[in-house]
């Protein structure tokens, strides 16, 4: 028996002596009233994200304090092709990932089917969809429209606007094309669509602007709640107001007609009082300048975050997050949306879970940490960071009170929709 079996059954017996700092809090989460029960409902001046676990996608459902809620990413792709390497689908394989998180969103949105806002990080397929892997394809406006990620969740829901990286010219910072991949074809069809038919508008998100993703209901009820867009299209705003634009002399001596995708991902801060939350896709390359220079996007992040009590894993984890960055974000909560077990990495884990960056707790939050990872990493120091309800698969639902003076972290159960919690952390911020 593992010390974190020997705290449940103690825990069963009565209480627990002994503990570690993270058992107490893990000890604590075991017992919380919450434990066993349905999720409860957003409440009016929380803020909310949802990171949903369906097994091969990337989405996160945000609902904000005057309940202005936010879908960002809603991908779907054959990540059982990957064999070995892929996680478990769940509930189970009879939907695709667009219906799952769609049902998902209409069990905790305080507005139904109605989703103020939608946003993609970057064009990849574990974000987007795509139009060569799809739950139905139809014919709309005399042209293909195929039902995956965004475009299959928005037969359900309906988006009142979308943020973007490149609407509407596609050429920031160079032209997209259909070299891209099939997440730019599956996303510029979905707009299409979406404008013409359900009435959805679609705007370019603006590096450096604050509370362009704004309250929407009663925004002066919660003033000390913001939402700050520091990075995208390899642009980064830097806390004095300036944009460090990384890709720049590269384009203007080299002009590729290719970048790497991740490297253009959208990244925002969410403040709540003293609570701040970091959430930026899929960052985890470097540039290489014509000199010879190679700068590393995720440390010149760095230079534009506050230290943030949870923090969403660049990359999902995949050789993602700078030590710099680490030290930056001086995070309590880590997360990552899971599809794949090349996900969470070693060399990643370790960084996290350094405590030479900085000493205090922290407590690691994969979306799934499979069995044979578990096996794999079974004698890694960062495993004892990571809680017991994640090894089979779980939604992770932070949850900020009013104010933003605490915070908890619930796990919830992905193998059915029951929406039954599995335990909570809870924090002061």
């Amino acid at each position: 028996m593992d010390r974190r079996e020997f705290l449940k059954t103690s825990l069963v017996a009565g209480g627990a002596l002994w503990l570690t700092p993270f058992e107490e809090v893990f000890a604590k989460g075991m017992q919380d009233k919450a434990a066993g029960k349905v999720l409860k409902h957003w409440k009016k001046g929380q803020f909310q994200v949802h990171f949903i676990y369906t097994g091969v996608a990337e989405s996160m459902f945000l609902i904000m304090p005057d309940g202005t809620t936010m879908l960002i990413d809603c991908g779907d792709h054959d990540a059982l092709s990957r064999g070995e390497l892929a996680v478990p689908l769940l509930p189970n394989s009879s939907r695709h990932a667009g219906e799952w998180i769609a049902r998902y969103v209409q069990r905790v949105n305080p507005n139904g089917t109605d989703v103020d806002y939608m946003m993609l990080s970057h064009y990849h397929s574990d974000h987007a969809g795509r139009h060569d892997f799809y739950a139905s394809k139809d014919i709309r406006d005399g042209e293909p429209y195929y039902l995956s990620g965004f475009a299959q969740a928005a037969e359900t829901l309906k988006f009142g606007k979308a943020f973007d990286r490149a609407y509407p010219e596609y050429n920031d910072p160079i032209p997209l094309n259909n070299d891209v991949g099939n997440a730019f074809i599956q996303m510029k069809r979905f707009y299409e669509y979406q404008e013409k038919h359900r009435g959805m508008k679609v705007e370019k998100f603006r590096v450096g602007e604050v509370n362009q993703v704004a309250m929407l209901r009663k925004p002066t009820r919660y003033g000390n709640f913001s939402i700050r867009n520091i990075c995208g299209n390899g642009r980064i705003a830097l806390p004095d107001g300036t944009i460090r634009d990384l890709y720049k002399e590269k384009i203007e001596k080299e002009h590729p007609t290719w970048l790497n995708e991740n490297g253009m991902s959208l990244g925002m801060i969410v403040s709540y009082g003293d609570f701040n939350f970091y959430t930026a896709g899929d960052f985890s390359d470097s540039v290489l300048l014509p000199n010879g220079t190679r700068i590393f996007i995720e440390d010149e992040i760095a230079d534009a975050v506050p230290p943030c009590q949870v923090t969403k894993i660049n990359h999902h984890g995949h050789h993602s997050m700078s030590r710099k960055l680490v030290a930056a974000l001086h995070s309590k909560v880590y997360v990552s949306c899971v599809w794949d077990n090349l996900h969470n990495l070693d060399d990643t884990m370790t960084l996290l879970s350094d405590r030479s960056i900085y000493p205090d707790e922290r407590y690691i939050c994969p979306t799934i940490i499979s069995e044979s990872r578990r096996k794999q990493d079974g004698d890694k120091e960062w495993l004892k960071d990571i809680p017991m309800e994640v090894y089979t698969g779980c939604h992770v639902v932070l949850t900020v009170e009013p104010g933003g003076q605490k915070y908890s972290i619930s796990f919830v159960t992905a193998e059915d929709e029951s929406m039954k919690v599995k335990s909570v952390l809870r924090f002061k911020s």
